[in-house]
């Protein structure tokens, strides 16, 4: 899918292969075990292994329901990543039994401890990355240290990444057939997993539209905008009308909030549909809210408003999932960065709030249009 990001440097020409060397993943805990329980906390590492193939492993070589293993998060398979699981206590000591079985098999128990519940996807607060960038010319490496320090105060967009959508990108049509009966899938897990990302589908779809009108407003007086009105596909009900244009150029930051988004409290906390554009603007640049998108489902706080009209394009009632809402707009922290002029090589860091991906904050920085 192409992509429109808020950057406005000439595309950054570099190399990133993920491998276990140059991309690793280090998951930040939501809390830490309580020390007691009928849970096991563990922690580990593992290399070239999807978190449902480790699952698989742990299953079988435990003799272990794969169902009785809890996780937090997927973690990308081309990498050497760090995350927690959760299994029952009961089969602690066929875990450290198993541990040179465990390691031929690229997982490494790290710690174990004692805890009162399972793991639940969604039970971390981020995660944590290093990535070795190759290729890097100087003058490139001099673009990409000036986009870095330009998004460690601007924030990005929170598209999924393609990881989300499977080796040939298809999966999302997959989750649509599903709901069309044009392909039964006995598997609920599976059925679960191609519906959600047929879902993120959606939700890129309403992205690209939403950062689409932020590069009109930047770059377009709103007499410019007004009187072009009528080719702009979905965003023609927001450009139509010059008072909200003027509103929207108000804005200081680049992503423009619209009455009736739903925002959400950051880097958690509860939805709200936005009122007052303006004072919830300066809470914007603050980074104590984010505006959101759309994951479509029952139960779904709904855009209202002008948002409504460009969120309902992106809404699929046939849904039956719970829906939800995700950020639009997300900070990466803790950003550092070395080049190595001598190999033309940057080693970077940062962490990113849960479900936000590495390979789309690269993204960004590089400003490759695809």
């Amino acid at each position: 899918m192409h992509k429109l990001f808020h950057l406005t440097h000439s595309p950054i020409e570099c190399y990133f292969h993920p491998s276990v060397r140059d991309f690793v993943v280090r998951e930040i805990p939501l809390y830490e075990a309580s020390g007691a329980g009928e849970h096991l906390m563990i922690f580990v590492r593992k290399k070239e292994l999807s978190t449902f193939e480790m699952v698989e492993i742990l299953s079988n070589v435990l003799g272990i329901k794969s169902a009785q293993i809890g996780y937090a998060g997927l973690k990308d398979k081309h990498a050497t990543t760090y995350q927690y699981l959760s299994i029952p206590r009961t089969f602690e000591s066929r875990l450290s039994a198993c541990s040179t079985i465990l390691n031929e098999r690229g997982i490494k128990v790290l710690e174990c401890r004692a805890h009162t519940n399972k793991l639940r996807v969604g039970h971390l607060k981020g995660n944590s990355f290093f990535m070795r960038l190759k290729k890097l010319t100087p003058i490139e490496a001099q673009k990409a240290i000036n986009a870095l320090e330009i998004l460690k105060v601007s924030g990005f967009a929170n598209y999924f990444g393609s990881q989300r959508f499977g080796k040939d990108g298809q999966n999302y049509q997959e989750g649509e057939k599903i709901l069309e009966n044009l392909r039964i899938t006995r598997d609920k897990k599976i059925a679960r997993f191609l519906l959600s990302a047929y879902q993120s589908h959606l939700f890129n779809l309403w992205l690209l539209e939403r950062m689409r009108l932020n590069k009109m407003i930047e770059s377009c007086s709103p007499k410019e905008l007004v009187s072009s009105a009528g080719g702009y596909g979905v965003l023609d009900s927001v450009l139509c009308d010059e008072r909200v244009v003027r509103e929207l150029k108000a804005q200081e930051q680049f992503f423009k909030l619209l009455r009736g988004d739903v925002a959400v409290h950051y880097p958690y906390g509860k939805a709200f549909v936005l009122d007052d554009v303006r004072a919830e603007s300066t809470r914007f640049i603050q980074r104590q809210i984010s505006p959101s998108g759309a994951l479509c489902g029952k139960k779904l706080l709904g855009a209202q408003d002008v948002a409504l009209e460009i969120e309902r394009v992106f809404v699929d009632s046939r849904l039956r999932e719970v829906g939800s809402r995700r950020y639009a707009w997300v900070w990466a922290q803790d950003v550092a960065y070395t080049y190595k002029p001598e190999v033309a090589q940057m080693e970077l860091s940062f962490s990113l709030p849960k479900g936000s991906y590495a390979t789309i904050f690269l993204e960004t920085l590089k400003n490759a249009h695809h």
